[in-house]
């Protein structure tokens, strides 16, 4: 009778959290939610399987996901097999015409196939594609920049590394408008048809806010943003966020993903978030619940 009661109760209790949740639902009631899946968050299949069933529940929520991955721990272990050698500057692979091979294989035929299938086994309709497919993202190469011994800053040429110039989103309309939801590679091409690999937080951030997301989420391998006394900042606005960059207590690999969302915000994103992907239900969680579950840049 106890455990019957014990049951009761945990029932009870799952039901209050899905009555809280349904304000949040209606308020993001077909909008488009931008998430970006970060390689480091990808760090076991259950992981994969646990996010592609939120995922999944957004879309059933009448939500409009559109999901932007990455895979650098893939790729970086992919060319360790092959015995190709990595290089970073600037924080960026330098991308060979070998490397990029391995790239495209790594972010087109594994990762992002592995995402749509297993969307779909939850019972939703995703699809997958790169950024190169329809001529989605038009990229022109990005050369990177060094501070040598002196000081003096210089351009280091990155292989083929590029940026967004354009989103031509007529491709992801067409799939979120006929329910289903679309799982890009950050891959893009110029205007002569050269490929380039792309930082999938920064494609995340051009998809947002060329299509008017709601939200734009950025799943990584932290908590949050964190202040001089070591604790998660909830909330940020973008003048905030850039005072913290320029007093260096937001430093290294955090920077690009808070520039990203800043420029999210600033092209007409409601509001970007840093969220810790290595929590189980993350998404949700900053979604469908008051409490977050990273830092918010409005």
């Amino acid at each position: 009778m106890i455990e019957n009661d014990n049951s009761a109760k945990d029932w009870l209790n799952n039901a209050d959290m899905l009555t809280e949740a349904l304000p949040y639902m209606q308020k993001y009631a077909g909008s488009i939610i931008v998430i970006k899946y970060g390689g480091n968050a990808m760090k076991d299949t259950k992981s994969i399987n646990s996010f592609c069933a939120d995922v999944a529940l957004l879309k059933q929520s009448g939500l409009k996901p559109v999901i932007v991955h990455g895979g650098g721990p893939q790729i970086g272990n992919m060319l360790e097999k092959v015995g190709i050698e990595t290089k970073f500057e600037s924080g960026m692979r330098i991308t060979d015409e070998k490397t990029l091979e391995i790239v495209e294989m790594v972010l087109c035929g594994g990762i992002n196939k592995e995402i749509a299938s297993e969307i779909n086994n939850c019972g939703c309709k995703a699809v997958g594609l790169s950024g190169k497919d329809a001529s989605m993202i038009i990229a022109r190469k990005h050369n990177g920049k060094i501070k040598d011994e002196s000081n003096i800053e210089k351009i280091v040429d990155l292989g083929f590394v590029g940026v967004p110039e354009k989103i031509n989103t007529g491709i992801i309309e067409i799939l979120t408008s006929n329910d289903f939801i679309p799982v890009i590679a950050p891959l893009g091409i110029n205007e002569e048809g050269k490929t380039f690999n792309i930082n999938a937080d920064t494609v995340a951030g051009a998809i947002a806010h060329s299509l008017n997301a709601k939200r734009l989420l950025v799943l990584t391998d932290v908590e949050g943003v964190i202040d001089d006394q070591k604790n998660i900042i909830a909330e940020l606005s973008k003048d905030e966020a850039t005072d913290l960059i320029n007093n260096d207590i937001i430093s290294g690999g955090m920077i690009p993903k808070i520039n990203t969302c800043i420029d999210a915000v600033e092209n007409g994103v409601s509001a970007a978030v840093i969220v810790d992907g290595r929590v189980k239900h993350a998404v949700l969680l900053e979604l469908f619940t008051e409490h977050g579950a990273g830092t918010l840049i409005r």
